[in-house]
């Protein structure tokens, strides 16, 4: 047929005996849908050379798009430019499945119109002597030349099948495991790695942690508990490739993993662990990163996991608190990331990642799968399970964020992706402080919101902090006890310290009045560019540097976002102003208000 690739006639035979074939080029039969579950479907193929067809072939998941697509219907010649075969059952004899990880369509089924001669199934080829013997092959591609140099071992016990598998170039792809095979070897690399956590119930205590594993055909995770927790959490490290060997396989708990795999591996006491020291990484993927600017941050739904990069501008101090529902106690320590967006995000460390950071540097941080958590309006990132991080990593984008900010890119940040705005009903109209009160706002049931341009006049020194309970999830002032112990009432706990928490007064001004305002603990360390525990500290031990903080700040000009609320002292009703966040002006948007009220006012004088 002129214009339609020829078949690469027999070849399936071969492969299927071992051999490893460059770029065969085959006919899709057919191809159908062997997983109704939407997260992680997979398609067999019915494939043929013209001689032989095979049905025992699988669609690697990441070309799941192209059968989306409407690429790879009935009749269609594509070119295999990429693919493993695995050994599947409880033994050698066992079936071998080829898995398509790369393909080119040739010709389209359409054009081709019908099957390419009367192909019989592979098997015959055994009857027929089309091979006297299966050739030693791999399952994935052959290696040319071995290394001299030995996987280190991680087990010493129960690992002929791993070294045999390595010796003889035979190790599975992902996508084909599954609890029916006993015997298999894994090569891929570790993609991230859980902390260590632990637990307390009924039926004893133990401790576990998770990686998720990655190579050409797919992803899988594998979880380590108790001693093989305490075995491999050291030894096993994000980014290096390993061989794994003896896991259990079993279903995946879909609540906890959201990798494209219907299986997930145990580690047993007879797992066998063994770094890779090749130099050719055999085709494994490298992790890829999709990094999200950190002023896209503020328009992502709570939640939602993401990759991202940026300077650490601020690393706060490490806090410790107690759970009020375990009792169990945790670490944390926040840092402010700043990137070319000019735009800052705060990231939660937890755990040894909070207690061992040093970011005293500002270091470009790489963070991947991080939370979005939502409070008050404002946005966070968290690390968690899943989540890994990177210092300094040497990537392009990495070196570019440092020459940026080390040239002063980071001194005009005008976005405060995790400031608080207050919540809902949030209402940033311009007016004056004049028109606030000509319009009485706060006076109504719920608080009014609106943003002004003002220059700070006055801030008080005076009690501008309180002694608060140190853990990080209350707020609440303490009770001085005066033998070094600090009463939270809320908590009903006793602590040997505690955090300082600023509660700012002062006067901002307009063209039109004054107002005095208050501003609490994250509004103050941002105007103040100092933490509160610095502010603290300066205010009861060092006055003069307290003093040089707080003038600092006088006579600056901000764009505040203020509440508005009337609240009863005693039997005085007062009319209340609180700052909820304040920003650098923005000239652009500040002269388009402005240029509007220069308008109205226009149309009000000609209307007269």
């Amino acid at each position: 047929m002129p214009g339609i690739a020829p078949l690469s006639t027999g070849v399936i035979a071969r492969i299927m005996h071992g051999e490893e074939v460059n770029q065969p080029v085959l006919q899709i039969l057919g191809i159908k849908k062997i997983n109704s579950n939407a997260d992680s479907e997979r398609y067999r193929l019915l494939m043929s050379d013209g001689q032989y067809y095979n049905s025992y072939a699988m669609l690697a998941s990441q070309l799941n798009a192209m059968q989306h697509d409407g690429l790879l219907k009935e009749n269609t010649i594509v070119r295999l430019d990429k693919y493993i075969t695995s050994l599947v059952g409880k033994n050698d004899t066992d079936k071998r499945v080829l898995i398509v990880t790369d393909l080119t369509v040739l010709n389209s089924g359409a054009e081709v119109g019908k099957k390419i001669g009367e192909p019989v199934t592979y098997e015959n080829a055994l009857k027929n002597g089309a091979q006297s013997k299966p050739l030693a092959s791999s399952s994935a591609p052959v290696q040319q030349n071995k290394p001299e140099k030995k996987p280190m071992l991680y087990n010493n016990n129960n690992n002929n099948t791993l070294n045999s598998s390595i010796n003889a170039g035979l190790t599975s792809p992902i996508a084909s495991l599954s609890p029916y095979q006993n015997k298999w070897a894994i090569k891929a690399r570790v993609t991230s790695k859980s902390a260590i956590r632990t637990w307390s119930n009924a039926r004893g205590e133990g401790k576990l942690f998770s990686m998720d594993l990655m190579d050409e055909s797919g992803e899988i995770r594998a979880t380590a508990f108790k001693e093989q927790c305490d075995k491999y959490y050291d030894l096993i490290q994000v980014d290096n490739i390993y061989y794994f060997s003896k896991c259990q396989l079993k279903s995946a708990n879909k609540q906890f993993s959201q990798l494209k795999n219907d299986y997930e591996m145990t580690f047993t006491s007879d797992t066998v662990v063994q770094k890779c020291e090749e130099m050719d990484d055999g085709g494994i993927p490298e992790i890829k990163y999709d990094l999200v600017p950190i002023s896209q941050v503020a328009n992502m739904e709570d939640k939602t996991a993401l990759d991202t990069i940026g300077i650490c501008k601020e690393v706060g101090e490490l806090q410790t608190f107690t759970s009020r529902t375990t009792n169990k106690e945790f670490r944390k320590r926040e840092l402010t990331l700043v990137d070319m967006s000019n735009s800052a995000v705060t990231l939660t460390l937890w755990g040894d990642d909070a207690v061992n950071f040093d970011g005293h540097v500002q270091p470009v941080i790489l963070v991947k799968g991080a939370r979005i958590n939502v409070f008050n309006g404002g946005k966070t990132l968290s690390m968690g399970g899943g989540s890994t991080i990177k210092i300094n990593p040497d990537i392009p984008e990495g070196h570019k964020l440092r020459g940026w900010f080390d040239n002063g890119g980071g001194d005009n940040i005008t976005n405060m992706v995790s400031a608080r705005t207050g919540g809902g009903n949030f209402n940033t109209e311009w007016m004056t402080l004049q028109e606030v009160r000509l319009r009485n706002l706060g006076a109504g049931d719920k608080p009014d919101y609106f943003q002004c341009k003002a220059v700070i006049h006055m801030v008080k020194q005076e009690n501008a902090f309180y002694k608060a309970c140190p853990q990080s999830e209350c707020n609440k002032k303490v009770v001085d006890e005066g033998n070094g112990q600090y009463r939270c009432e809320r908590c009903n706990s006793l602590y040997p310290n505690f955090k300082y928490r600023l509660l700012i007064n002062m006067s901002i001004g307009d063209w039109t009045a004054n107002r005095w305002v208050t501003c609490f603990n994250e509004v103050g360390e941002q105007l103040l560019n100092h933490s509160g525990q610095e502010v603290g500290n300066a205010l009861e031990n060092e006055p003069e540097a307290a003093q040089a903080m707080f003038s600092a700040i006088n006579f600056t000009s901000h764009i505040f976002k203020l509440r508005c609320k009337s609240e009863m002292y005693g039997d005085v009703t007062r009319n209340k102003l609180s700052v909820q966040a304040l920003t650098p002006i923005n000239y652009k948007e500040y002269n388009k208000y402005l240029l509007k009220s220069l308008k109205d006012l226009t149309g009000i004088g000609s209307s007269n």
